[in-house]
């Protein structure tokens, strides 16, 4: 009966983590970036991509202050090039979270290889890009 019990409640748990939309913490870096004077930051569950689904978010802070940055619109696209074949191209579902300056964001990779990946915002804090380099495993 114990078991049951402890059964019910951390499916319980689970559950209404799921709902809320906090079925893991993204604080592992990824990677983090400074452009002019916003620095962005690339967070998941864990400090890598893997092959398969991967949820993320995307920060924007102040490189003065390092308060948020409303970044209005955001996308995140990546790209691998792989010898005699065309680019495998990925882009990413990016929203807004509800704290200002932070996105949430998934992406599917079929396999492992480096992507190079890009960033573009354009917002009340300006406009940019940036790009760089995460491993998938």
């Amino acid at each position: 009966m114990t078991r049951f019990i402890a059964g019910v409640i951390t499916g319980m748990l689970l559950l209404a983590g799921t709902l809320t939309g906090v079925a893991w913490s993204a604080d592992k870096v990824i990677q983090t970036q400074k452009v002019k004077e916003v620095v962005i930051a690339l967070k998941g569950e864990a400090a890598q991509w893997k092959q398969g689904k991967n949820s993320f978010v995307l920060e924007f802070t102040s490189a003065k202050d390092q308060q948020p940055v409303d970044a209005g619109k955001v996308s995140l696209s990546t790209s691998m090039t792989m010898t005699g074949m065309a680019p495998m191209i990925a882009g990413a579902t990016v929203t807004p979270d509800k704290a200002p300056g932070r996105y949430l964001g998934t992406i599917e990779f079929q396999d492992g290889g480096t992507r190079q990946v890009t960033v573009r915002w354009e917002g009340p804090a300006g406009s940019g890009s940036t790009k760089f380099s995460v491993p998938v495993r």
